[in-house]
C-alpha cells in the first residue's frame, strides 16, 4: 500500500516546464573578433547577473528550459548549449562559463535571418511538454541570403512561436533596423525588440531583454494553462 500511495507524490515532485527558450546570436561578417566576443561574453555576464538568476529560479516547481545557438549564413547554425533545465546557480553559471570559453569558427559571412528563425523553431520543437515557445534572436542587420524572414513567419513550425528580437547598432544613421525586425522578424502575441546602440551596450540590453522575456506567469501549483480547447 505504502508504494501505489508514494507514486503520485513522485509524479506531483518532478519539475515542469514553463518556458522553452532558444536563443540565437548573429555572428554574421558584420560582426568583427571584438563584437563576437562581447556578443558571447555578454549573454554569460546577462545570465549571471543576480536579477536574472533570480528570474530564472523563481519558480522551482516549473522551470525554464534554455538553448544557445549562433548562425549567420543559410548553412552555418553551431550549437553552443543545448537544452538545459536551469534549476540552480551552478547550472546557470555553467553555462555562462561554457560561453565565455567558446572560440568563433570560420562561416559563411551572409546574414540568413530567416533560416535562423527556422532553425530556432526546429530546436523548440524537441520541447513539445514545455507551456510556452520563446525565440530570441540577436542581429545587426538585414536578412540577405536564404529564406526571407518575412516568409518563414508562415511556416507552421513557427506557429506557436514568440520570436523577439534584439536589435544592435539600432541608431545607425539611414539604417533602421527596429523598423526592420518588427515588420518581419517579430512574431506571436507579445513579442517585441530590445535595442542595443552597439555591442557595447549587449548586456545590459540582454539583460532587460531576459527579465521581459521570462516575466510571465509564475504558477506555484505547477498546472499548465488552460487552453480554449481545454474547456
Amino acid at each position: 500500500m505504502a508504494v501505489i500511495c508514494l507514486i503520485p507524490q513522485l509524479a506531483l515532485s518532478q519539475s515542469q516546464c514553463r518556458q522553452a527558450l532558444a536563443m540565437g546570436l548573429d555572428i554574421s561578417g558584420s560582426v568583427d573578433s571584438q563584437e563576437y566576443r562581447l556578443q558571447l561574453d555578454g549573454l554569460a555576464a546577462a545570465l549571471e547577473s543576480p536579477e536574472v538568476v533570480a528570474k530564472l529560479l523563481a519558480s522551482p516547481e516549473t522551470v525554464i528550459e534554455l538553448s544557445i545557438y549562433e548562425w549567420s549564413g543559410p548553412g552555418h547554425q553551431r550549437m553552443l548549449q543545448n537544452w538545459t533545465a536551469l534549476t540552480s546557480e551552478s547550472v546557470i553559471s555553467g553555462i555562462a562559463d561554457r560561453l565565455r570559453r567558446t572560440t568563433r569558427i570560420p562561416v559563411d559571412p551572409s546574414t540568413g535571418l530567416g533560416r535562423a528563425m527556422l532553425y530556432g523553431a526546429e530546436l523548440l520543437s524537441q520541447r513539445p511538454d514545455c507551456w510556452s515557445h520563446s525565440l530570441d534572436l540577436s542581429g545587426d542587420g538585414q536578412s540577405n541570403s536564404g529564406p526571407r524572414p518575412q516568409d518563414v513567419r508562415q511556416d507552421p513550425r513557427l506557429r506557436n512561436v514568440v520570436v523577439n528580437a534584439l536589435v544592435i547598432g539600432a541608431s545607425v544613421p539611414d539604417r533602421d533596423l527596429t523598423s526592420y525586425f518588427e515588420a518581419y522578424v517579430l512574431h506571436g502575441i507579445g513579442s517585441f525588440t530590445i535595442q542595443a546602440r552597439s555591442f557595447k551596450e549587449f548586456e545590459s540590453a540582454m539583460i532587460k531583454k531576459i527579465l521581459r522575456e521570462t516575466q510571465g506567469m509564475m504558477v506555484s501549483d505547477a498546472s499548465p494553462p488552460l487552453h480554449v480547447s481545454d474547456q
